[in-house]
């Protein structure tokens, strides 16, 4: 076990890049500075390059600081867990695809507003990502569209996100051919989505792999964006259409019934063996009022 005033001293010379100013900044003498990084030298190797007028780490430097950034890191987890009964304070780590972090992240921001104590993390991820990072605890809380089985997760229903198919503004799209006319915009689940949409808006169609392939992008953000300028179709959640800035240069193709409509439900995810800290709470609180107040309009 490393000594954690070892590893201070040493971080605080990555940051100074000089022995002297690392002992003004600990209160240290330099003699101690010295004898710290040779403690850690002695355990680890050569940690500098000493240059002229700089410090350079050596990989076992560049490995030692990684190590003590995840202890830092470590440190403020359990720290804010221990905290976990303020709820306007803290951390509020969430991660989710794209088109749902879309529609939570600017309502979580304004969460933030109303209590400045809170910190807000989000990351965009692919479902196994989000799954993974939830049971490893780097996040908190997770949203998925695919439920997952693991009894080490708590999964309860958040909300729904229908499919919607989107085309260029002043476009009519009333048959099958209307869409390979005007070619689809594939994203990483573009395929997945608009089999499942179309092959209910136009049964006994010839399948989305026969549809020409117009561009493809894996920004959820500007999978829109050549279909406002005409270039084609895609399908996405409606979430990823909402945050389009652009809505005049984009136009929703209405489903003729319900029965050819498809609705994804939203999963939240979280570790099943502690409960939620009372930030987490009151931000999932915030965001069901407000996706349900959306389901309604």
């Amino acid at each position: 076990m490393l000594q954690p005033q070892w590893l201070r001293t040493f971080r605080a010379l990555v940051t100074t890049g000089n022995f002297t100013r690392t002992a003004e900044q600990l209160d240290l003498t330099q003699a101690a500075v010295s004898q710290h990084i040779q403690h850690l030298e002695k355990r680890l190797g050569r940690l500098f390059i000493r240059q002229p007028r700089q410090l350079e780490l050596t990989p076992a430097g560049h490995a030692l600081l990684d190590y003590a950034r995840e202890l830092e890191t470590a440190d403020q987890r359990l720290t804010q867990r221990l905290a976990g009964n303020e709820d306007s304070q803290g951390d509020i780590r969430l991660i989710t695809p794209g088109s749902i972090g879309l529609a939570l992240y600017p309502r979580l921001l304004a969460l933030q507003e109303a209590s400045p104590g809170l910190n807000i993390h989000h990351r965009f991820a692919p479902t196994r990502e989000v799954v993974d990072a939830v049971l490893e605890t780097r996040f908190e809380l997770g949203i998925v569209t695919l439920k997952p089985d693991d009894p080490r997760l708590s999964v309860t229903e958040l909300a729904h996100e229908p499919l919607e198919l989107v085309v260029p503004a002043g476009i009519e799209i009333t048959c099958w051919q209307d869409l390979v006319e005007l070619g689809f915009i594939n994203h990483p689940d573009g395929l997945d989505m608009a089999a499942r949409l179309l092959s209910r808006r136009f049964p006994g169609n010839a399948g989305v792999s026969t549809l020409p392939q117009k561009g493809s992008t894996n920004q959820i953000g500007l999978i829109l964006a050549p279909v406002a300028r005409g270039l084609g179709f895609s399908v996405v959640p409606r979430h990823a259409r909402q945050a389009f800035a652009d809505q005049q240069a984009i136009h929703v193709v209405p489903a003729p019934s319900a029965e050819a409509e498809v609705i994804d439900t939203l999963w939240l995810l979280s570790r099943a063996e502690w409960p939620l800290s009372a930030r987490a709470e009151r931000a999932l609180a915030y965001l069901r009022q407000s996706l349900s107040n959306e389901e309604r309009t």
